[in-house]
């Protein structure tokens, strides 16, 4: 499977090959910064088929978080692209809304951080629902 996306602006295109190696929700807390109060979805890709094609991201880690993750946008616009994990070096989780074509997310297969999910949240019934990470 080839993926192609990009940032708001344009000033940031990436492509992805492969698989996916995961396709979830996110409710975290940080995840609500990102989104501005909602969830996330996020599908990963392997990161050795993964690469900017057009402009350059800038990335942004909390020092305050243990195991942080490293999250890029463009430095233009602002959009969230990718997320990188440590732990997680074999892929690259892109966001949803940065695919050119969303519709090849499909659907996710998990829900995650459940913990952190706000009354105005709903959380899905037709799939497994994690308090913390599926991996935790």
């Amino acid at each position: 499977m080839t993926i192609e996306g990009g940032c708001y602006c344009g000033a940031v295109r990436y492509t992805a090959e492969g698989e996916a190696m995961m396709k979830a929700e996110c409710f975290c807390r940080e995840c609500q910064y990102v989104t501005g109060g909602n969830s996330l979805l996020a599908m990963a890709m392997p990161a050795d088929g993964f690469q900017i094609t057009k402009g350059e991201v800038k990335g942004y880690k909390r020092a305050d978080l243990e195991n942080g993750v490293t999250r890029e946008f463009c430095a233009d616009c602002g959009t969230h692209l990718t997320t990188r994990a440590p732990g997680f070096e074999a892929g690259v989780i892109l966001k949803v809304g940065t695919l050119d074509d969303p519709s090849m997310f499909g659907k996710a297969e998990s829900a995650n951080f459940a913990c952190d999910a706000q009354d105005y949240h709903r959380l899905p019934d037709d799939m497994p629902v994690h308090q913390k990470w599926m991996h935790s």
